[in-house]
């Protein structure tokens, strides 16, 4: 009989490939690229030019990511998917922050920083020696950001203009500003369309009302779990066949598995028993045990073979 085996697997593996490079939907954060910072594992929907429509294939293809959120949300079949905030922020329309650009790329508005830090110090010096603020300015940039123009790197690594003909205006001491303006606007929302298709697969299976109730950080619970494997929790919903808890043979189980296994190796090891990489949130959402089995071998040997994804062992 099928015990829901093959279904939660499948669920597993659609993660896996949102989450990889078999998929163009979603690409690995610049932090996970260029291996610095925070929130290396996290990725982001994939950028497509701002002056064009995002073709209807991947439109639908995100529709259907938030429809498995939804399905997540309802059936407590939790997706391992590793999202950053700003996206969960998005999706419940809190405001993103500069901060939670710079969790997914350290070096984002490393450039533009340093140049506005770089413009206090020069009027702050000039206000004392009465010198001339303009030209100390436009020696600033000309030494600093000549061959820089009105365009932007976004977070998949693609060069868009940040204005029409930006490859070819220079960024000068009175434009800087204005280009400040436009660049940290666009970095703010340049997943936004991925976003809104998102949301209508979400909205299309759980009510928008009830969503509404959630901040980013309750929302990505309810879909992703706490984002650790809760080997407590699982210990209190396990039933032993023929062995207790106290049993040497248990208390060595348990301990491989809490303190040996890393988080990644947990999760092989619930896939392979359950079909799925995380646990339910809370215990009342266990619709199962898990049972642990001491195998028999008064039988034939040749006929003790695994079985797995129905929750024992």
């Amino acid at each position: 009989t099928d015990r829901g085996g093959p279904y939660r697997d499948s669920i597993t593996r659609i993660c896996a490939d949102l989450c990889s490079t078999r998929l163009s939907l979603f690409v690995l954060c610049p932090n996970g690229r260029t291996n610095s910072g925070s929130n290396r594992d996290r990725w982001i929907p994939n950028i497509f030019p701002p002056n064009r429509p995002i073709p209807d294939e991947y439109k639908n293809q995100y529709r259907f990511v938030g429809q498995l959120m939804g399905l997540a949300i309802r059936t407590k079949n939790l997706l391992d998917i590793r999202l950053p905030i700003l996206l969960w922020k998005q999706l419940v329309q809190e405001k993103v922050t500069i901060e939670d650009i710079e969790a997914i790329d350290v070096q984002s508005f490393t450039i533009i920083n340093q140049m506005e830090e770089n413009i206090k110090q020069v009027k702050s010096l000039n206000e004392y020696d009465d010198g001339d603020v303009n030209n100390d300015c436009d020696y600033l940039f000309n030494s600093v950001m000549s061959e820089l123009t009105f365009d932007v790197v976004s977070s998949a690594g693609q060069t868009y203009e940040l204005i029409p003909g930006g490859f070819h205006i220079s960024i000068t001491a009175a434009n800087f500003e204005d280009y400040c303006m436009r660049y940290r606007q666009y970095r703010v929302n340049e997943f936004h369309r991925q976003i809104d298709f998102i949301r209508q697969g979400l909205y299309s299976v759980v009510p928008s009302a009830y969503l509404s109730l959630f901040t980013a950080s309750e929302l990505e619970e309810a879909v992703c779990g706490k984002g650790y494997i809760d080997i407590e929790m699982l210990k209190r919903h396990t039933n032993y066949s023929s062995d207790s808890e106290t049993s040497p043979y248990i208390e060595r189980f348990w301990t491989v598995l809490s303190k040996m296994f890393s988080e990644d190796q947990k999760k092989l090891f619930l896939i392979f028993v359950w079909g799925r990489s995380t646990l339910p949130n809370r215990d009342e959402e266990f619709s199962t045990s898990f049972t642990i089995t001491r195998l028999d071998l008064s039988g034939n040997i040749d006929e003790a073979l695994p079985s797995k994804c129905l929750f024992e062992i």
